[in-house]
């Protein structure tokens, strides 16, 4: 199924972060804007040959409008605005880094997009930024399951709650 011809369910990537079959630029800088800080730093302190870089546009905070559907299927509506910190850097070899993240945080933003630039460059084996990435998506999935188990955990039955007052 095409992209324009699938619905907008089939469209929705739930899951935007890191697709261990397939690591396309979009789902690494996914997994890059949802990382944690620390883990991202962890990740920059643990690489000996740092690059160089010149920035192509600061660390700038703003805001974008965040628009829902009613019913998640339904008519689109503005629901708010929330802060955003985007940058783009190239790296002295040329490659070009951007990175948009949720927040305030000009460090997280700059690391993101340090790492996407270097992610093009990397080739060959142990590709060890990769490798880095594809176990914060994992840490990424892994909190996404442990909210999606606590939300369950709260459902109720309101099914069950008409019937009990009929009796």
């Amino acid at each position: 199924m095409s992209e324009t011809t699938a619905s907008p369910q089939a469209r929705c990537r739930r899951d935007a972060a890191f697709r261990p079959e397939r690591p396309d630029r979009r789902s690494l800088i996914s997994t890059l804007a949802l990382a944690r800080l620390a883990d991202l730093d962890a990740l920059w302190d643990a690489i000996a040959d740092k690059p160089s870089f010149a920035w192509l546009k600061e660390p700038q905070r703003g805001a974008a409008m965040v628009r829902a559907r009613a019913g998640g299927t339904g008519m689109t509506f503005n629901l708010g605005e929330m802060t955003v910190t985007r940058c783009v850097i190239q790296l002295e070899t040329g490659e070009i880094g951007v990175a948009y993240v949720a927040g305030r945080s000009r460090r997280h933003a700059t690391l993101a997009a340090i790492f996407d630039a270097m992610l093009q460059r990397e080739t060959g084996a142990g590709r060890p930024i990769l490798h880095g990435v594809e176990r914060l998506a994992g840490e990424i999935i892994e909190r996404r399951r442990r909210a999606a188990a606590e939300a369950a955990a709260t459902k109720v039955d309101f099914s069950m709650l008409v019937q009990g007052a009929d009796t």
